[in-house]
């Protein structure tokens, strides 16, 4: 019995490492490769799976850090957005639109553009870049939500400085007013409809939508 379980064993690990081998011989290549190509100062080979697998990461890091609302509007949307927490209101907007709360909407590798959500006003564009300066996939741009998150730290930790260090431009600088107005009205309806949905599964709760900041806003510049 013990002889035929010890052959059975052989036979089993024998087969294992078939199976197994060609894979760890890959990994083995793939790691002497990048080796090889960071001493000569080159690119790595391209993994087309590995910015797949970045961004997973990094959709599931942005899901932990900003809230609920935030991860639905990004997962449905594509954008976040993020009230602005200033006081005062800019001097073209404060003639006619005084205490008119702002905000501003983030996407991945554009810029942060700031609006006025009761008018659609679109206000500016502020460029700002996060560079992965460990490069760890052989280019300096961080996966799409790790651009969003970023963005979205920085204006909740320290709005007024990322402002100020921006590059500002006017609307339709790098980025099309039209789709920026198409998004403010996508998210209008998205926020409709996900308070019907509400509703409709608790018909006791609150009917109208969460109150906006009360503070007025400005952009600092």
């Amino acid at each position: 019995m013990t002889v035929a379980l010890c052959a059975t064993a052989l036979v089993i690990l024998a087969l294992l490492s078939e199976i197994t081998w060609p894979t760890i011989d890959r990994k083995l290549d793939e790691r002497r490769a990048r080796r090889e190509a960071k001493r000569r100062g080159v690119a790595p080979p391209y993994d087309p799976g590995r910015e797949r697998r970045a961004e997973q990461r990094a959709r599931e890091l942005l899901k932990s850090c900003v809230n609920e609302e935030e991860w639905a509007m990004y997962r449905d949307l594509g954008f976040i957005r993020v009230w602005g927490g200033q006081a005062g209101l800019p001097a073209d907007a404060a003639r006619d639109l005084r205490g008119v709360p702002y905000a501003y909407l983030i996407y991945p590798h554009k810029p942060i553009v700031a609006y006025l959500p009761q008018t659609t006003t679109l206000l500016n564009e502020y460029c700002v870049e996060f560079p992965d300066e460990t490069r760890p996939y052989g280019s300096a741009r961080l996966p799409d939500s790790d651009d969003v998150l970023a963005k979205w730290m920085a204006l909740k930790g320290d709005e007024r400085r990322l402002i100020a260090e921006a590059n500002l431009h006017l609307p339709g600088r790098q980025i099309d007013p039209k789709q920026v107005q198409r998004d403010i009205w996508r998210l209008g309806r998205w926020e409709r409809e996900r308070l019907a949905r509400r509703a409709a599964a608790d018909p006791a709760g609150p009917t109208s939508p969460p109150a906006r900041p009360n503070n007025p806003g400005t952009l600092g510049l």
